[in-house]
């Protein structure tokens, strides 16, 4: 392909506030970035960070990559320093990657000012460090770092980086918009000007955008447009400050939208998983509405959308799903009209097209509740109970009925807390009667209701609470303003999440831990 998708995840992205790889989550970012098919991973900065000189030297027996080839970054020689001598390009050399890239400074303000050095010299730099890489076998590619900025100030001086590395022979040299500053109109502006004084060909050029105008991926996609072929992203756009150019979006604008071939076949149905997958390893919490990829991409809430819907996704949808390995999905709010929540129960593999009365039924159910301050748009699990529960037979029966609870919660002197909770339920016709402690009252009525039921369904063993939220709604204030609490429960297979709503507390958890069991129970 003609196309160069460069990550730079493991190095730009890295910097994001937050995240800190350990050399075994860089190892796994590179293995699943080259599922993707990305074609040059940048796998840090060895010599400068032991971390990353590690990572190459174990990338070389623990990596076996189909796609993409390892990028080692660096910079050029020191000012004054030869370039046979600098410690820093030795240790791209030693990292043993098949194409090192070496940031170098384009705007003579930062070379005079940051460097300290001459505008004359920082060209040697470029020129020396380009032909050493390439004398030692290397693909070399340059960074022109704060490009833009450079190029606006003194497009003389940043021009002449640009021909001075292609004519040492770098491979590409990359556009930086370093400040994130640019908006899609300047980067093509700038790019036509640099080719022009340069003679450069735009394919020889790269781009690597921030995020500070909120621009990066439109910016990555105009330079593109405007004939670069090679584009520097980070998975999610991560990185410093608001970020950088995001992987998924723009290799899925430049393949969906514009048709350009840049990654190879099979792999961009893979973008959401492999998106969660390094959400998951930066310890990050996967955006919902970040595009294409977010679970909320392809979420409709509106009822009018899911009218449309039911004649043609694609009416609503500005690509199908699939094709970035998501899903599409129905939100049943207030908003909700009767074919949202048709398709909402489709999609739960629930057919109420037969039903008439119970879609109604369900239908102001869900708009009466609603209103009160429930949310099912996050509650799968309670909205696919509160359905079945209206189906002619009730065909979901409730595994246990409650008789009462009570909680007791103990303040002693010593400061130290504890609750007790007791539950009298009835199972299969036999009255159980459980009292268990827990560091909360919530916590202590979710031990006694497994301590009550746990002879008759020996698999809640395997049930875990994964989450649990609290919010106080709008328009109710003070210690007895009504809650909705969301509880998220995994049984290592699944993971589902139900709701509940009530002026206390307690009783909203206890709805949706109940919630959780029943759903859990009917499905297992």
């Amino acid at each position: 392909m003609d196309y160069q998708v460069f990550d730079t995840t493991l190095r730009d992205g890295a910097q994001r506030e937050g995240i800190s790889y350990t050399v075994a989550d860089k190892l796994a970012v590179a293995r699943l970035l080259d599922e993707f098919g990305v074609g040059f991973i940048e796998g840090g900065w060895p010599g400068a960070m032991p971390k990353d000189t590690e990572f190459f030297e174990r990338a070389k027996t623990e990596l076996d990559l189909k796609h993409a080839v390892l990028v080692a970054f660096g910079a050029t020689r020191k000012a004054g320093v030869d370039v046979a001598t600098d410690p820093q390009v030795q240790a791209l050399l030693d990292a043993g990657t098949p194409v090192v890239c070496v940031v170098a400074k384009s705007d003579i303000r930062h070379v005079e000012r940051a460097l300290r050095t001459t505008g004359d010299e920082n060209l040697a730099m470029v020129r020396d460090t380009v032909r050493h890489l390439v004398a030692n076998g290397r693909r070399a590619f340059v960074d022109c770092e704060h490009f833009f900025d450079g190029f606006r100030h003194d497009p003389a001086y940043t021009a002449s980086v640009v021909k001075t590395a292609i004519d040492a022979g770098a491979e590409r040299v990359v556009m930086c918009d370093t400040n994130g500053g640019m908006l899609p109109s300047m980067i093509t502006k700038a790019i036509t000007e640099v080719v022009e004084r340069t003679g450069v060909s735009p394919e020889l050029l790269g781009i690597h955008c921030q995020n500070d105008t909120a621009c990066a991926v439109a910016n990555t996609v105009a330079a593109v447009e405007a004939g670069v072929q090679h584009f520097q992203c980070t998975a999610n756009g991560y990185g410093e400050r608001p970020g950088n150019a995001d992987l998924f979006a723009v290799v899925s604008n430049l393949q969906l939208k514009l048709g350009r071939k840049v990654l190879p076949d099979g792999c961009l149905e893979k973008a959401t998983r492999v998106s969660t997958a390094l959400a998951e390893i930066a310890n990050i919490a996967p955006d919902t509405h970040q595009a294409y990829v977010g679970a909320a991409a392809f979420a409709h809430k509106a009822g009018l959308h899911a009218s449309a819907i039911k004649v043609d996704p694609l009416l609503y949808n500005h690509v199908d799903p699939a094709v970035v390995g998501n899903d599409m999905r129905i939100l049943v709010t207030e908003m909700a009209g009767r074919a949202s929540i048709e398709l909402k129960s489709r999609e739960l593999g629930i057919d109420l097209a037969g039903h008439p009365d119970t879609l109604s039924t369900v239908t102001r159910r869900v708009k009466d509740l609603e209103a009160v301050g429930w949310s099912f748009e996050a509650a799968d699990a309670s909205f696919e109970l509160l359905v079945r529960s209206e189906l002619p037979g009730a065909e979901y029966a409730r595994p246990f009925a409650l008789e009462s609870y009570r909680v007791q919660v103990e303040h002693r002197e010593d400061d130290t807390v504890l609750c007790e909770a007791t539950v009298k339920v009835r199972v299969h016709g036999e009255r159980v009667i459980a009292t268990a402690e827990g560091n909360g009252p919530v916590n202590a009525l979710d031990e006694a209701l497994r301590t009550a039921l746990a002879n008759h369904y020996p698999q809640l063993k395997t049930f875990e609470l994964a989450d649990f939220k609290v919010r106080i709604l709008e328009g109710s204030h003070g210690t007895n303003a009504v809650t909705r609490v969301l509880v998220g429960t995994s049984d290592h297979n699944r993971r589902w999440t139900t709701v509940g709503v009530h002026e206390n507390v307690v009783e909203a958890s206890w709805t949706a831990l109940v919630d959780a069991l029943t759903y859990g129970l009917g499905k297992s």
